[in-house]
């Protein structure tokens, strides 16, 4: 016997607007069901388990000990301008100028995930 992962949750100050985040993020839908003030918000991935926002009352005080790791369609840098456009914030650059490497984000509520290098960067270095 084993478990399945049914759902990613984050806990956050606002779900309805973190859940909004990740949906632009992921470029997935909300819950159709979804409404702001909602206390409890999905975003349906397309494959896998859903990200379940659950609005508590403290704040995020310390790193995450788990974290999402984003592999994007187009570039990672491409992504990470992108990402920072959406309200996401720089925490670390883990980048190296042979072009590996990683960058860790923080979404608007202070929780950490990375952007990966796409297949499409891993190919151009590895020929």
């Amino acid at each position: 016997m084993v478990s399945v992962v049914q759902n990613v949750a984050v806990d956050c100050a606002d779900a309805y607007e973190l859940a909004r985040f990740w949906s632009r993020v992921t470029g997935r839908p909300l819950d159709p069901e979804s409404r702001p003030g909602d206390r409890e918000t999905r975003v349906l991935l397309a494959e896998g388990p859903v990200l379940y926002f659950n609005q508590v009352p403290e704040p995020k005080r310390i790193k995450n000990r788990i974290h999402l790791c984003l592999r994007p369609e187009t570039s990672r840098d491409q992504e990470v301008e992108r990402l920072l456009g959406l309200g996401a914030a720089l925490v670390a650059d883990h980048r190296n100028p042979d072009g590996s490497g990683w960058a860790v984000l923080a979404d608007p509520e202070g929780n950490e995930f990375c952007v990966l290098r796409s297949d499409s960067d891993r190919t151009a270095r590895n020929p």
